[in-house]
């Protein structure tokens, strides 16, 4: 027997062990933590503070000259928790796998990364099975990376009625829900630019109330929300769409936009209402991942994005 090959394997079992604990622990509680545990990068958790761990995407990281290893060494020393990949597709699972063992930087989730194209609330069945394929696919590879939660956009204005792309999408994330269940990892609803779930055209007050009842239309604990902080900027403000999400909000996006001049903005230098929104998070006692996107670059630009995370998040 290889010994070296041993201990490889016993390894990769007690960090699968671990992170499908973690996996279901939060499963069970959402994003809020009663009793949240100590963060290593942010430390106890004070009253009245969240627990934010601190991400960025995969495809931020731009430094082609770096292995997969040496590129979750660069997230580690610039302090960042973890790391969230795209599925189908993307860099090699059990290589980053590896890497975030020997690095201890966390893959905490992956972006479904054919949504947007393969749309689970196509007008044709045979594009939302497929779609349904790909999900399904999200849903594996984010376990073998021991994974929590794929962000999810459900659909698009474009192929019905609110109540066509609602039921059509529905449909399909309830039969994902099964397998997501049995891997321990969330699907998790984004709020984007998609033209479903608020209104398009409309003003800059809305409230989340069509995206609150889709998501609870689901009538899963396996389904909630994954909330972009300045995604929905232009149409209303995000510490108001927080609180009416509430409990269902498991992991945040962060980025920052200014709707005065109708642009994205760096991070804190948006119109979001930062100091709000911590107000909310604390009331949630939320206890979750925090990932920023936006335009990535090298170990200068990274930097600088963890810098301006700290200064909102805290």
């Amino acid at each position: 027997m290889n010994t070296a090959s041993t201990a490889c394997d016993r390894r990769s079992f007690l960090k699968c062990a671990t992170l499908a604990a973690g996996a279901l622990a939060g499963a069970a509680t959402g994003g809020a933590c009663a009793n949240p545990a100590p963060s290593p990068a942010t430390g106890s958790p004070q009253p009245g503070r969240p627990v934010l761990f601190k991400a960025v995407m995969w495809g931020m990281i731009r430094e082609p000259k770096l292995s997969v290893e040496d590129k979750f060494k660069l997230l580690a020393d610039l302090g960042f928790d973890g790391v969230e990949l795209d599925s189908p597709g993307g860099v090699d699972k059990r290589a980053a796998f590896e890497a975030s063992w020997k690095t201890g930087v966390t893959i905490h989730g992956v972006v479904d990364s054919t949504h947007w194209q393969v749309r689970l609330s196509d007008p044709n069945p045979e594009v939302r099975e497929r779609g349904l394929k790909d999900l399904l696919t999200a849903i594996r590879e984010c376990h073998v990376c021991g994974g929590q939660g794929v962000l999810l956009v459900p659909g698009h204005g474009q192929d019905g009625s609110q109540e066509e792309v609602a039921a059509r999408s529905l449909e399909q994330i309830r039969k994902a829900v099964p397998l997501a269940a049995k891997l321990g990892v969330r699907i998790l609803i984004e709020n984007v630019w998609n033209h479903f779930g608020y209104q398009h055209d409309g003003p800059g007050d809305q409230l989340p109330d069509r995206l609150v009842a889709f998501i609870d239309a689901a009538n899963s604990p396996w389904v909630g929300s994954y909330f972009d902080v300045g995604n929905h900027r232009k149409y209303g403000v995000p510490s108001r769409w927080l609180r009416r999400l509430g409990h269902r909000v498991i992991k945040l996006h962060i980025k920052d936009f200014d709707h005065r001049t109708n642009k994205w903005a760096e991070i804190g230098e948006g119109t979001v209402d930062w100091d709000n929104l911590r107000a909310e998070l604390a009331r949630l006692n939320f206890c979750g991942w925090a990932t920023a996107e936006v335009g990535g670059g090298d170990r200068k630009r990274l930097a600088t994005i963890k810098a301006q995370m700290d200064r909102v998040l805290g």
